[in-house]
């Protein structure tokens, strides 16, 4: 007996969409090759494997599942059998790239950088919600996309991060270095400096680069670490540091305050504000903006290392439950709005 719409909405059926932005490196056509390949190549390396729309679309699955939701992915052909039943498209914009569904449709998250970039988005009827992460980008793409914008961000595991406070320390700070423009002089400018300054108080540390490293290598380093030092210009989530809190590891966070992506220049005037850490209170840590405030931002981050309670902030802001209430809220409001 074929599925029917009734069937959907009992199991409570999400049905989400998923592509990974690929491209041609070489030769035309290549991409198809380095999907063959691909898994060859992440065998023989421990660097990161997904990038960080794939953790985020990852644990949006299984937040929902765990909700109780009958999630599927990139099924075309219950979406096309029931057109007015909702879909959820996430990742890059090659996605919506010729896309022929007519369902109603939540967009996002991390479809786009900035909303300039498809202002004409919502011109597409079939288009109804946008899932925005941190609070400084609802603040760029409200103005734009106005009220279908909507507040989601990805929960955190915490039985997949559990508690490593217990855990025998061999190391001061983990730094995590995810400075990504102008790298060489940032280094020059905040990273020595900073390495210096832990030189100096007898500080140990293991510098840890951005994507040069597996979970399993994370888990291990931050087992065995008593705080993050987190060195990023922005995040619009920052799995990495809120993986961290939820550990228990208290973070001291290079805030700068505005969006470094030369795409600011397009759009804007002066660059946008923005946050390293978007998702943070007074009990996870501290920040500083400038590498001139770092010493003091030191200071109170020793003074206060053992009264932090990090986890706890993950626990009560960035729960998977919570995340799967949103999104689903979000999702299954769209019935009947074909």
């Amino acid at each position: 007996m074929a599925e029917t719409m009734e069937d959907l909405l009992k199991r409570k059926t999400a049905l989400l969409f998923y592509k990974e932005y690929e491209r041609d490196s070489y030769f035309q056509g290549d991409r198809y090759l380095k999907r063959i390949l691909r898994p060859l190549y992440h065998r023989a390396h421990s660097r990161q494997k997904k990038s960080g729309f794939a953790v985020s679309f990852d644990l949006m699955r299984r937040a929902l599942t765990k909700a109780g939701c009958d999630v599927r992915v990139n099924d075309h052909r219950a979406a096309r059998r029931h057109p007015d039943y909702p879909v959820g498209l996430v990742g890059f914009p090659c996605l919506l790239d010729h896309w022929q569904l007519p369902n109603p449709a939540v967009l996002g998250p991390s479809l786009y950088d900035h909303p300039m970039l498809a202002p004409a988005l919502f011109d597409d009827k079939r288009f109804k919600k946008y899932a925005v992460l941190a609070p400084w980008t609802m603040e760029m793409f409200r103005p734009v996309y106005g009220e279908r914008c909507f507040a989601w961000f990805a929960g955190i595991d915490l039985d997949e991060w559990p508690d490593l406070s217990g855990e025998p320390k061999t190391c001061d700070f983990l730094v995590y270095d995810k400075i990504r423009w102008h790298h060489d002089e940032k280094s020059k400018t905040l990273l020595q400096p900073v390495l210096r300054a832990l030189d100096t108080r007898g500080l140990t540390y293991r510098l840890l680069r951005y994507k040069r490293y597996d979970h399993a290598m994370y888990r291990k380093f931050l087992a065995c670490t008593r705080g993050l030092l987190f060195l990023c210009e922005h995040e619009t989530q920052g799995l990495a540091y809120q993986e961290a809190m939820a550990s228990n590891l208290p973070v001291l966070a290079w805030n700068n305050g505005f969006w470094a992506d030369p795409l600011w220049k397009k759009f804007a005037a002066a660059p946008p504000p923005a946050s390293s850490v978007p998702f943070f209170s007074a009990a996870c840590g501290e920040t500083f903006s400038d590498p001139s405030q770092f010493e003091s931002a030191l200071d109170r981050f020793m003074n206060k290392r053992l009264s932090y309670r990090p986890r706890d902030y993950v626990a009560a802001n960035l729960s998977m439950e919570t995340s799967a209430k949103i999104y689903a809220g979000e999702y299954f409001k769209l019935i009947g709005t074909a």
